[in-house]
């Protein structure tokens, strides 16, 4: 089994633009989909992926609704299962929390960067502490962003910190943090949070890779890749190259998703 912890896909009518703006902001990263449901499906079904983690995120107060409906709309599919987002700084983002729940939906996706705001930041408390009432998964983009010039919102360090305001699953995605593998190792590795593999091939270097697995366990650590940008494909490649035991891999390839997500 395999499952996909970290993919993205857009509504037909605005998957073009949103995909364009995006690799235009990263600087011309080409991505591996159109951005599309049905372009995410052909990548798991070529790709042997018998389950996806799809990631919404609203840049701001107006997307909520939509975002969370069309995560509802795509976790209907009996292989997607679709994470809700909320803007930290709306006035209506608790209650949005609670419509997420109602939805059926397991998490929440935030992105520090794109939605303005530091993982440690005080403000924060009140929302983390909804998530984690609501038993809600939550995973950060954590690191650099290659869209955005520092600084950045969720570095190992300010993701230390704020760990302490959640009492439900938390996930940092790429391996802690783009860009960050030491930073990883000193401030994360051994705490209560996941960190999944997404767009790891070719900017995590295999060093930090086997460091991080040797501090943090493979109990600790998610398969996904970030598709569109990534596929399954490139991090089994980095994955492959640290020898893991079938153990080590099954738990990191589906066991700990599955746990997680009551599958």
């Amino acid at each position: 089994m395999l499952i996909d912890f970290h993919t993205h896909c857009f509504p037909d009518k605005i998957s073009k633009v949103a995909i364009d703006k995006l690799s235009f902001a990263s600087g011309g990263l080409e991505p591996f989909t159109d951005g599309t449901v049905s372009g995410l499906r052909n990548s798991m079904a070529q790709n042997d992926v018998d389950f996806s983690v799809v990631l919404n995120i609203a840049t701001n107060a107006h997307q909520q609704k939509n975002v969370n409906d069309f995560a509802a709309q795509i976790n209907k599919d009996e292989n997607l299962i679709a994470f809700g987002s909320v803007y930290p700084h709306s006035e209506d983002a608790l209650d949005e929390l609670e419509r997420i729940k109602s939805l059926g939906l397991l998490g929440v996706k935030l992105h520090p960067d794109y939605q303005g705001f530091d993982v440690n930041d005080i403000k924060m408390k009140p929302l983390y502490k909804k998530i984690s009432e609501l038993g809600l998964i939550t995973i950060f983009h954590a690191g650099i962003d290659y869209g955005f010039a520092p600084p950045y919102g969720a570095t190992p360090k300010k993701l230390s910190e704020a760990l302490e305001w959640f009492s439900s699953p938390v996930i940092a995605a790429h391996w802690g943090g783009v860009g960050c593998g030491e930073d990883v190792i000193k401030y994360l590795c051994g705490k209560e949070i996941y960190f999944d593999t997404s767009f790891g091939y070719s900017t995590m270097p295999k060093y930090y890779a086997e460091k991080i697995l040797e501090k943090h366990t493979s109990d600790r650590i998610i398969f996904g890749t970030d598709t569109p940008w990534h596929t399954p494909y490139m991090e089994r490649k980095l994955l492959e190259s640290l020898k893991l035991s079938k153990e080590d891999a099954d738990k990191i390839y589906y066991k700990n998703a599955k746990r997680l997500l009551a599958l």
